[in-house]
């Protein structure tokens, strides 16, 4: 009789047990995911851990980008089914990426690469580059200056636009004081959303936030969601998100399995107010439409639906705008921006570069942002990048906007150091630049050196910017980019000139000193230039002594009336005879070149080889030198004889 009634209470414990998983079923199918959550939570505690529990309860999260939690039920679940459903070890994988598990998230990526499943989500990531990953996190050398709103809420606010001195978002903040219970959404249990505005200004170089409102509209908001906005450039019209309302009782709409499909709407400004509501012709009871967005020249609306022709859950679509005001059929954007998974919030900027939000691509969990040169790729190969942090970081990140002109602009993003479900946040790109400072300077007096040309290139050699040094030397170059190699080279005439090359930091302001040293060609009455070189035992001129020659030719064109004597000297090795013989030929051949490069003969007095008859130092014949001291006694002497007068 104990065992019958045992039996009959277990039999009634796992009817409960069943009554209570499907109950929490039927709340999730309506996206009322905190009441599914409580039904779960009470079956798990009652001692089912299904897999289907397990999952769902992450799944719950999951929805609500409750990551810690969604990551914490999913492990349970990948623990202890081996052949758990694919699409739990992928939404896993994504919690692994959010929390910076990476390691652990590259061994559930090659697990899930392994099976045959028809999801393909992670294709392009059976080679997992945990590096690569990291770097998308860092933000170094990345310098954009981003903070959070003071106009976000504790409820959700996201989706920051721009357009004739106005800003507008959308936000479940309540309209009225007083919740009322009933217009709650089951999802998160926060109001629906609606579209608010503010007045933009600009002061002390910051843009603030007044006058915080509903749009300007009797008949945009609803009491169901609105969102997701875009505005033509003569901020005469406006796109937006709607659930799909039964025009009879503005109630939503739903279709056979429960859900309110989004639709894309459009409203006129007349007389400061939204009106003339228009429902678009390309929007359907069986699939939604939402987040629209314009290209630069208005011409092209593009928006995002779940149709049956796309690629994945949701994908990116574009559709003409014509001339009359109607409208040409919906195209898919292809698999270059597309993928299996989510694909939204798509905003192009005026330089056409394509922004948009997804979950599949290599990111760093959740929705990341990434720009596209999808509308400027003529010839060239279509690219896509995530933009890494700050924008995108492990939780969803979303809704950009960008003025390419100023570089500044909002993203929205449910990151824990935020005020509410979602925020947004402005930021400004700002070009990572320093400063470099120096004094040209004389080498042989160290005393600073006047009106020189000093010229800053990038690292091919190209120059960037040319300055001369002021009366005290001193030059600045402002602006530098970080992280870039140049070369800064000083010319004046009748130096020598210096070059230094260098790698600036990725330290932004920071200020960098270069002095250069420029050696005097003029010293006394002679000019000075390095040794010239002859090949063994030949007297023409070789090349690196044609380089070193020009500057006799540049400092004699400079001073028209300077005369000059050119002397060659050998060291005491071999016949006296052979080396004075040697000298005064490649003596000659000195003059010569100086003649071909039109210096006047008449004004070299003489070209003499002098052998090994005038040594500067004791290596004679009879001495034991090293080769460094027999190289100071093989040198042309450039004398001066009349025609210049040192300052």
């Amino acid at each position: 009789m104990r065992n019958i009634l045992i039996l009959i209470l277990s039999f009634l414990v796992s009817t409960i047990m069943s009554a209570q998983v499907k109950l929490a079923d039927n709340f999730f199918r309506d996206y009322a995911y905190k009441q599914a959550t409580e039904l779960y939570l009470e079956a798990v505690k009652k001692g089912d851990s299904s897999e289907h529990v397990l999952s769902r309860i992450g799944d719950c999260h999951y929805n609500n980008s409750n990551v810690k939690e969604a990551h914490f039920w999913y492990e349970k679940a990948v623990s202890k089914y081996e052949k758990l459903n694919a699409e739990y070890i992928y939404k896993y994988i994504q919690t692994l990426r959010s929390l910076g598990e990476y390691e652990k998230a590259q061994k559930w990526t090659e697990n899930y690469a392994s099976r045959k499943s028809d999801d393909k989500r992670i294709k392009n990531d059976a080679v997992f580059d945990v590096a690569m990953f990291k770097a998308l996190e860092s933000t170094e050398k990345v310098y954009v200056d981003y903070k959070n709103l003071e106009l976000n809420s504790a409820y959700s606010d996201f989706g920051g636009f721009e357009s004739e001195n106005m800003f507008y978002f959308s936000s479940t903040r309540p309209k009225d004081s007083i919740i009322d219970e009933n217009k709650l959404y089951q999802w998160n249990k926060e109001p629906f959303l609606n579209i608010y505005q503010a007045e933009l200004s600009i002061d002390n170089a910051k843009k603030k936030f007044s006058n915080v409102s509903l749009l300007a509209s009797d008949i945009v908001n609803s009491d169901f969601h609105e969102a997701s906005i875009a505005i033509t450039k003569d901020g005469k019209t406006l796109y937006f998100t709607r659930d799909n309302l039964n025009k009879r009782n503005n109630r939503a709409n739903y279709d056979k399995e429960g859900t309110s499909n989004l639709r894309v709407f459009k409203a006129n400004l007349v007389d400061g107010k939204w009106t003339n509501l228009e429902d678009l012709p390309f929007n359907s009871k069986d699939y939604s439409n939402g987040s629209p967005a314009l290209s630069p020249d208005n011409k092209t609306l593009y928006f995002v639906s779940d149709r049956p022709d796309g690629f994945g859950q949701t994908d990116i679509y574009k559709v003409s705008i014509n001339l009359d005001g109607t409208y040409g059929e919906p195209k898919n954007l292809g698999a270059n921006i597309n993928t299996e998974g989510r694909e939204n919030f798509p905003f192009i900027a005026k330089d056409s570069t394509f922004y948009f939000s997804s979950d599949t691509r290599i990111n760093l969990g959740l929705l990341d942002i990434f720009e596209s040169n999808i509308l400027k790729a003529k010839g060239t190969e279509v690219e896509v990048k995530n933009l890494g942090a700050p924008f995108n970081s492990g939780y969803d990140d979303f809704a950009f906007f960008i003025d390419s002109e100023t570089n500044t602009g909002y993203f929205s993003s449910n990151r824990p150091d935020g005020k509410g479900g979602d925020d947004i946040y402005a930021f400004g790109k700002l070009e990572c630049t320093q400063i470099i400072r120096g004094v040209t300077k004389d080498l042989i007096t160290q005393m600073p050196l006047a009106q020189v040309t000093v010229k800053l290139m990038d690292g091919t050699g190209k120059v960037v910017e040319s300055i001369v040094s002021d009366d005290n030397g001193k030059y600045e170059f402002l602006d530098i980019s970080c992280d870039h190699k140049y070369i800064i080279l000083g010319e004046k005439v009748t130096y020598r000139s210096d070059k230094r090359e260098f790698t600036t930091s990725i330290i932004n302001e920071e200020e960098t000193q270069i002095d250069l040293f420029l050696s005097p060609l003029i010293i006394e009455n002679e000019i000075v230039i390095n040794p010239i070189f002859f090949d063994f035992n030949k007297s023409n001129i070789r090349p690196d002594a044609a380089y070193e020659l020009e500057n006799i030719v540049t400092v004699m064109k400079e001073h028209t009336k300077m005369i000059i004597k050119i002397e060659s000297h050998t060291d005491s090795r071999g016949r006296d005879k052979y080396n004075l013989k040697l000298s005064d030929r490649r003596a000659k051949s000195t003059k010569a070149y100086l003649i071909s490069r039109g210096i006047s003969q008449n004004r070299i007095e003489s070209a003499i080889g002098y052998g090994e008859s005038q040594l500067i130092n004791d290596c004679d014949d009879n001495t034991k030198c090293t080769e460094e001291e027999h190289q100071k006694n093989r040198r042309s002497k450039f004398i001066i004889t009349d025609g210049y007068t040192a300052e």
